[in-house]
């Protein structure tokens, strides 16, 4: 199903390449992976076709006929219930978000990627030692 996600595949199908009942296959790909074959097949339609959207500029009719859907309504519906926005909605934020990191200096980017180090090391293991030592001990209680 990964490999072929634009590929309709059907329980009977997949019980079948499977070599067990459709019943079985279902209840044991459900418990295995947490979601239906269906549902799971859509995810992985909607994945690709989050990547084409992002990393293209095929019109989005073509990216529903890619990735699996026949009808460019159906794609848009199933898309936002999935994702929360519409197609052309993410691959407007995913354009504006690119361009924005293109404009930015790379010592920002770095800056903005790096940890928090405003003590150093050393210190930081010199006031941790100063608290174990100023801890009271406590008396074993009998």
């Amino acid at each position: 199903m990964d490999a072929a996600s634009h590929e309709e595949w059907p329980v009977s199908r997949l019980a079948r390449v499977s070599h067990v009942s459709e019943a079985h296959f279902a209840r044991s790909f459900k418990e295995a992976f947490g979601v239906p074959p269906h549902r799971y097949l859509l995810t992985r339609r909607i994945e690709r076709a989050k990547t084409l959207l992002r990393d293209t500029e095929l019109p989005i009719l073509d990216i529903a006929l890619r990735t699996g859907w026949n009808s460019l309504g159906t794609f848009g519906r199933t898309f936002r219930d999935i994702t929360g926005e519409s197609p052309g909605e993410l691959r407007g934020r995913e354009s504006a978000a690119r361009r924005l990191a293109q404009a930015m200096p790379a010592c920002y980017a770095s800056a903005a990627h790096r940890p928090d180090l405003t003590i150093a090391v050393s210190e930081k293991r010199r006031r941790e030692a100063d608290a174990t030592k100023a801890a009271p001990e406590k008396p074993e209680v009998t």
